[in-house]
């Protein structure tokens, strides 16, 4: 019972709010500070991307200490560092990254201003996303530099996510694998 709801919040913490997206930006490969406001929550984590695969390391207090997608395998590893244990998920594309500059199902996009964001020039845009029935409106700051959104919020205000101190480098793989002395967590019948 405690595996499960683990898992269902690490998921909510790294669930985008929208589904199906399409393959990310070309290979590209860095390192950021990621902060995600949803549910009155604020949760901070360090982000390594490369690819098809990320790494998010938990700064909240919680049972999961890293979070790794390997979208290629299809699969998604929850890490619980103190117990040297492992759960395994199927990869759902609701938890994708979103570093795509247009959003999944985007209805609408009007530029309505420029500003600096961590040092970087970014553009800022109002997004609409139809969502079933109803249309989404997010904003979201394009660091044309580095070719990322520096930040993405829905205009109510219910989900915020954002990227600081942002390092374009190569990122080693071994980042994206199971630590050798890990085991995999053990479920009740």
């Amino acid at each position: 019972m405690q595996v499960a709801i683990l898992i269902m919040l690490v998921l909510a913490m790294i669930a985008s709010p929208i589904a199906s997206r399409p393959t990310p930006v070309c290979a590209i490969e860095f390192v950021a500070d990621q902060t995600i406001r949803a549910e009155g929550r604020v949760h901070r984590s360090s982000l390594y991307y490369r690819d098809d695969m990320w790494r998010i390391e938990h700064n909240d207090p919680g049972s999961v200490d890293i979070t790794i997608v390997r979208k290629d395998k299809g699969l998604i590893w929850l890490l619980i560092g103190r117990m040297r244990q492992f759960a395994t998920l199927p990869f759902d594309d609701s938890t994708d990254v979103m570093l795509d500059r247009t959003l999944v199902n985007e209805s609408g996009r009007e530029l309505i201003g420029t500003e600096i964001l961590d040092g970087h020039p970014t553009a800022v845009y109002q997004v609409s996303v139809q969502n079933g029935e109803q249309v989404l409106v997010y904003y979201q700051w394009w660091a044309d530099d580095i070719q990322l959104p520096l930040r993405l919020a829905r205009q109510d205000g219910a989900w915020v996510v954002q990227y600081k101190n942002v390092r374009l480098r190569p990122v080693s793989s071994s980042f994206f694998e199971l630590p050798l002395n890990y085991r995999p967590v053990e479920t009740q019948p």
